[in-house]
């Protein structure tokens, strides 16, 4: 199962889905969903990676730095190496480089780096349901979306916004 899968959301298309797995390998409280980056035999079962304790640390922080990049806070830099290669049929590949948690890092930034290339990025996006926080990609035509789920995490929103003007009124 996927950190994704958690949600019952639909990936992110392309490289793009390894990024949102990553962000949703966060602790959840209000589904309670442990963070799955808590120790190295936990994100390397998650992340599909042969990871240490430390590891889990590195992409703790990798993680925390994605999810300012969605906020729109630039990030502090971040060096990873990557390799471009030509394939068979000529097509210049970016390919992710390194061990551990530096594979990984290698290959979000790929994927991000992608994803803003194909004007995707700006889809992915953090539920903003503050008990929920994860991460989707809003499918809605005008790219719009703001929760992961309108049926939970929506209504709910919705619910407390009635309930506050009731009250003022």
């Amino acid at each position: 199962m996927s950190p994704t899968s958690r949600f019952h959301l639909a990936p992110a298309p392309d490289g793009l889905g390894r990024v949102q797995d990553l962000l949703n390998t966060r602790a959840i409280g209000v589904y309670d969903f442990p963070d799955l980056l808590a120790d190295g035999a936990t994100a390397s079962k998650a992340l599909h990676v042969e990871l240490s304790d430390a590891d889990a640390g590195q992409l703790r922080d990798l993680r925390h730095v994605v999810e300012e990049l969605i906020a729109g806070i630039a990030p502090s830099p971040v060096s990873v190496a990557a390799s471009l290669e030509p394939d068979d049929a000529g097509v210049v590949q970016l390919r992710p480089s390194g061990r551990g948690w530096k594979y990984v890092a290698s290959e979000i930034w790929s994927e991000i780096l992608l994803a803003q290339r194909a004007d995707t990025w700006r889809r992915l996006k953090r539920c903003k349901n503050e008990l929920c926080g994860s991460a989707f990609y809003d499918r809605s035509r005008n790219n719009s979306g703001v929760w992961h789920d309108v049926k939970t995490c929506g209504n709910q929103a919705n619910l407390r916004a009635s309930r506050a003007r009731r009250k003022s009124e």
